[in-house]
């Protein structure tokens, strides 16, 4: 098995259909949080969340996948790292952490469905895991980039705005009546 592949993976549900990543590009595992939302062309983007002060895309895994799924009350955000950015991927809900046998991943299986984004089928007793490639699911492209480095921007000035306007009210006196 590859780099990709060996060892765990963070098996996760969308609608009735369990996906996974390798557990060594998740970086932590949140709670659904709404995105800032931030003008995008690609559908899949939801928009950016503040993580600990770094502003990151997120995306909604069913649609960059083609999928249509209703999002679950016990949806999380699965943060993915690569190539030393991070992005979230919205999923319905976190199931588990798999550690996978040489003989269990199917790399053939995969190919030719959802474009690059199927890296294998694992094979865990009466169970198909699809295992993605964090490559293709999660943007590594100008338009996520630019997208958060807009609402990072945007909340700056924000941020800036509202530390001005609470200077300039301890400046003004109360007047008496």
């Amino acid at each position: 098995m590859s780099d990709h592949t060996s060892g765990q993976l963070v098996v996760f549900s969308l609608g009735t259909e369990e996906y996974a990543l390798p557990i060594s590009y998740v970086h932590e595992i949140i709670r659904w949080t709404e995105p800032r939302a931030v003008a995008s062309e690609d559908p899949s983007v939801c928009g950016v969340i503040s993580l600990r002060g770094k502003i990151l895309p997120v995306f909604d895994l069913a649609t960059r996948l083609g999928l249509t799924s209703a999002r679950s009350d016990r949806a999380k955000i699965v943060i993915v790292e690569r190539d030393g950015s991070m992005a979230g991927v919205v999923v319905d809900d976190v199931e588990e952490v798999l550690t996978l046998e040489d003989g269990q991943l199917d790399k053939d299986g995969g190919s030719g469905v959802s474009g690059d984004c199927i890296e294998a089928i694992a094979k865990i007793k009466d169970r198909l895991v699809v295992l993605l490639s964090p490559e293709h699911i999660v943007a590594s492209g100008a338009e996520a980039q630019r997208a958060a480095a807009a609402a990072a921007a945007e909340i700056a000035v924000a941020a800036e705005s509202a530390t001005a306007a609470a200077e300039d009210a301890r400046l003004v006196e109360p007047v008496a009546a």
